[in-house]
């Protein structure tokens, strides 16, 4: 009886200890699914300017679902390739959603990252007016999503908008609402009120110029000071900046290095929210929506995320995340994998059981 019931343990455990290693295995496999990567560029429509995009997705994927499909519309001054496809330990953003069975698309507004440069950057920035303003920046959005729709043969995708990516992508959805399967805002701007400032506005060149270093410190502010090196260590620090400025080879050879970006975002923004006005009407989104922003989001503070998240009255599901200890930067940040998490969870949820 006892060798029967030796022979019964050690049988039950040898089943536990299968089963544990399948789970193991299964959970461990998203991070170790081999990718398939493409990098090209599409035209534009207009004349000299070419759009860059990226794909990751599953190698053994073969066939393309509208619910499956995502791209990501970056924000005013960083490119996507080095923020949403910005490996840390071994990770991005777009590899997550990749590595979990998503087709995932990036891409640069014309101006930006690998995306044509237009011919105003390679003059001083004052002898012309800002370039790559929204009425451009949304054609280049529509080039890329047709471009998705038409290659995978879908009439749907998911949008994923960053800052200045999340007004694109709200007035994307708003005029073309049967393209849209869902969408996620992150580091939302909304209505700040009419300027006080005394006086005209400074003038806006046709692009701005940056360093690493002021842009860290503008976009992490709001946070403690003595936090921002455990929310971005210094390695992940050097490998951003050196991903920033590969985008822009011709400002990296300048002293000191910088990036320019078109300042047509700028304009935008003093036309629209700080002149209080909307750059898009949120009641008009008819698709289930997740607005996630950071606890010490100095840029777009997490209130403003919360006045444009109560006018989404006709999206048929929404959802508010505010993750803490997590700045603008957050992609960037420890606290990552909270946004990696909490958006593909929103995107993968059968809403239909509701």
């Amino acid at each position: 009886m006892s060798k029967l019931l030796g022979t019964f343990v050690i049988t039950i455990l040898i089943l536990v200890w299968g089963t544990l290693a399948l789970v193991a295995d299964a959970i461990a496999q998203p991070e170790t699914r081999a990718l398939a990567v493409e990098s090209y560029m599409i035209p534009s429509g207009g004349p000299d300017i070419e759009l860059f995009v990226r794909n990751k997705r599953p190698k053994d994927m073969t066939s393309f679902r509208d619910d499956r499909i995502v791209l990501y519309v970056h924000g005013s001054t960083q490119a996507a390739e080095a923020t949403f496809d910005l490996a840390l330990e071994g990770m991005s953003w777009m590899d997550d959603l990749a590595r979990n069975g998503w087709d995932v698309w990036l891409m640069e507004m014309r101006g930006f990252g690998r995306s044509t440069k237009p011919p105003e950057m390679d003059q001083p920035a004052g002898n012309n007016p800002p370039i790559a303003p929204a009425t451009l920046a949304m054609r280049d959005l529509a080039t890329v999503i047709d471009h998705i729709r038409q290659r995978r043969g879908v009439s749907r995708i998911s949008l994923i908008g960053w800052s200045r990516g999340t007004a694109l992508i709200g007035m994307y959805a708003e005029q073309n609402a049967g393209n849209i399967h869902r969408l996620v805002m992150y580091g939302q701007n909304w209505i700040r009120g009419s300027s006080t400032t005394a006086g005209p506005p400074a003038p806006i060149g046709a692009y701005q110029t940056w360093t690493p270093a002021e842009a860290r410190t503008r976009l992490q502010a709001g946070s403690p000071a003595d936090a921002r090196d455990s929310l971005m260590p210094p390695h992940w620090v050097a490998a951003w900046s050196a991903a920033v400025l590969a985008t822009d080879p011709v400002g990296a050879a300048r002293k000191p290095p910088v990036v320019r970006t078109p300042a047509g975002t700028v304009q935008d923004g003093r036309d629209t929210w700080q002149a209080g006005k909307a750059a898009f009407d949120p009641s008009r989104i008819n698709a289930p929506t997740l607005v996630i922003t950071g606890e010490w989001d100095g840029v777009n503070p997490p209130a403003l995320a919360r006045g444009m998240f109560a006018k989404l009255t006709n999206a048929p599901f929404r959802r508010f995340t505010e993750v803490g200890e997590a700045t603008h930067f957050m992609m960037v940040e420890k606290n990552r994998h909270q946004l990696f998490g909490q958006t593909r969870f929103f995107l993968e949820e059968d809403f239909s059981r509701r």
